[in-house]
């Protein structure tokens, strides 16, 4: 099955626009690379939780939205080699981030099933 990096982080709001071209343009080399889907997300309606929540879990702001965002692989080998690819290319390198990655989480996740 799929093996899945997941991402949220909190973007300001008036960085939507360049949040989205380099999202696409990472997308654009993560597939070249091997993964086989990436999905990014803008939020729509992400409540405020009584113990935990998404906008507490990035420390966003009152002007950043919340992203939430996955990368599908066919494994975890081929995500790994996608990694190693994403550290070593200069186009990544240079990409401007419009958020403060600091303040992203992510982590690897083996696929249990998926519905159609």
């Amino acid at each position: 099955m799929a093996y899945v990096d997941g991402f949220v982080a909190a973007v300001p709001k008036a960085n939507r626009e360049a949040y989205l071209r380099a999202a696409r343009a990472g997308a654009k080399m993560f597939l070249e690379w091997g993964a086989t889907r990436v999905v990014e997300t803008w939020e729509d309606d992400v409540p405020d939780g009584k113990i935990t929540d998404l906008r507490r879990a990035v420390a966003a702001k009152a002007d950043e939205a919340i992203v939430f965002s996955w990368i599908e692989y066919p494994d975890k080998a081929t995500r790994e080699a996608v990694q190693k690819k994403m550290i070593e290319s200069p186009e990544m390198g240079a990409m401007e981030m419009p958020y403060d990655m600091g303040r992203m989480i992510f982590g690897g996740f083996e696929t249990l099933f998926a519905a159609d």
